[in-house]
């Protein structure tokens, strides 16, 4: 659900704080655990450190982000691939295919190199 329109944007005040009146040169990573905090256009050009629960992770603000939220672009779960026994018969089947095609592709400019007379 959406924050009410009258309320405004939800941004951290620490977090405001500690990029005021600095420029995003000068400053490193500002590590930040407020993932929550929608982006405000005083913070592009900074480096945020957003924790996804384990790291933090480094985000680098730009103009396309102004709006969304800090915790958008840090994930929090790890991708494993799907799959068991099954998935991994296919992936070296393929992996033997393309090992034949370069093989054979390896060999026929060698056979097709005969002079002509």
């Amino acid at each position: 659900m959406t924050r009410s329109s009258k309320k405004g944007p939800y941004v951290d005040e620490r977090l405001l704080k500690k990029i005021l009146g600095k420029k995003s040169t000068e400053t490193g990573v500002i590590k930040t655990w407020s993932r929550a905090c929608v982006i405000s256009p005083e913070m592009v050009g900074f480096i945020f450190g957003v924790h996804n629960g384990k790291t933090h992770l480094e985000v680098s603000v730009n103009e396309d982000m102004v709006g969304h939220r800090l915790g958008e672009f840090a994930p929090t779960k790890k991708f494993i691939k799907h799959g068991g026994r099954m998935q991994k018969e296919l992936e070296q089947a393929k992996k033997e295919g393309e090992i034949a095609a370069a093989q054979s592709a390896k060999a026929a400019p060698a056979t097709g190199t005969t002079a002509k007379k």
